[in-house]
């Protein structure tokens, strides 16, 4: 009798944790699936944050357009029309870089990796927010090695590389220099890719918890609309590190704060597949000292 009580009260337990084994499952897989949403999400947010710049920035490629093609029909000669035709080219082709970028961040859900040009990546992220560093007044200094390709999710490193560019963008709210570099680690055959600001630094206080979801330094989003979330830089780290990558933050107060992301060579053995998790929107100013991560 003792026997076949013991033996019910041991199947018992073994329901009991099978049972909640799958409740962990379960609730794993909508983990999952709320962050897939949440990050779809968050990347058409950004993409919404950058019409009103891309507008603007449309607006003066047709300009372009318009008044070289009135000019060409002005003047008959072969060498204005030549020129004409020429200027009007070449604004078509803006146009059309800009179009492009924009398209692939709002469609390419994705979550596969492959060899990526990180120049033509920064280049093209560049384009997208050249009116709005020149009505900041910050300068953009681009420092460029040869680089191989990185093995990554180009859609989700590009989303990682827009937020560091406006938080450093609004790190430095009376205008300032950004610089971006890429190089190459050779011994770990690493590639970096750093945005450095000459802004307000993240007081050494602040620095550990810039990482935290939902920490913020702002009051909510500039007179631009981006920033506020406290999510940004949470999601770059998640992003980074599921590349098998690294995130290093260098700051002081009053001279400005860089941060590096080290990303695997396409010679270099990295996952099959990135997580779908693009970082939220564009984040909050952040202040320094110095940190790895």
């Amino acid at each position: 009798m003792g026997k076949e009580s013991d033996l019910s009260q041991s199947n018992s337990e073994k329901r009991f944790i099978m049972s909640e084994s799958n409740d962990c499952i379960r609730l794993q897989q909508q983990i999952e699936f709320l962050k897939e949403q949440l990050g779809q999400a968050q990347r058409l947010t950004a993409v919404g944050e950058l019409a009103s710049t891309t507008t603007h920035e449309f607006n003066n490629v047709l300009t372009t357009i318009i008044n070289y093609a009135k000019m060409g029909q002005r003047h008959k000669d072969a060498a204005t029309r030549d020129k004409c035709l020429d200027k009007i080219l070449t604004a078509a082709n803006r146009a059309a870089r800009i179009t492009n970028t924009i398209l692939g961040m709002a469609r390419n859900r994705s979550s596969s990796i492959e060899p990526t040009d990180l120049t033509q990546m920064v280049e093209d992220t560049l384009l997208l927010l050249e009116r709005e560093m020149n009505k900041y007044r910050v300068t953009v200094e681009k420092h460029f090695q040869p680089v191989p390709q990185a093995l990554v999710n180009g859609n989700q490193i590009q989303q990682v590389f827009l937020n560091l560019l406006i938080n450093a963008r609004q790190a430095m709210p009376s205008g300032g220099r950004i610089a971006i570099k890429l190089l190459y680690d050779a011994d770990s055959e690493m590639v970096d890719l750093v945005v450095r600001d000459n802004g307000c630094g993240i007081p050494p206080e602040v620095l550990p918890k810039i990482f935290d979801s939902f920490f913020t330094t702002k009051k909510g989003p500039d007179a631009s609309g981006k920033g506020g979330t406290g999510l940004g830089l949470s999601m770059c780290r998640e992003i980074i590190e599921a590349h098998r990558g690294r995130m290093r933050v260098e700051s002081s107060v009053g001279k400005g704060t860089a941060f590096t992301l080290k990303l695997p060579t396409a010679a270099k053995t990295a996952p099959k597949r990135a997580p779908i998790a693009p970082p939220i929107a564009l984040p909050a100013v952040f202040d320094g000292s110095m940190q790895n991560v």
